[in-house]
């Protein structure tokens, strides 16, 4: 049971990873369109980045503590 709930876990951090790596190459494009909207959702997206990068390096620093006090 455990290792199905590490099994997963480690698959939801692979999935964050590439969609946290894709949204910050959409965050260092230019943006061609100026209105509230278009930054408004820009900012949404850098937002969401943030969180997703947070919740990845909170789930991983609680195994790297885990697999230190195994070692």
């Amino acid at each position: 049971m455990i290792l199905s709930y590490q099994d997963s876990l480690e698959q939801a951090l692979q999935t964050i990873d590439e969609k946290y790596s894709n949204i910050s190459a959409i965050c260092e494009r230019p943006l061609f369109y100026d209105s509230v909207e278009v930054r408004e959702v820009l900012n949404d997206i850098k937002a969401t980045r943030d969180s997703l990068h947070h919740v990845a390096f909170s789930l991983t620093e609680n195994f790297r503590i885990e697999e230190e006090d195994e070692g």
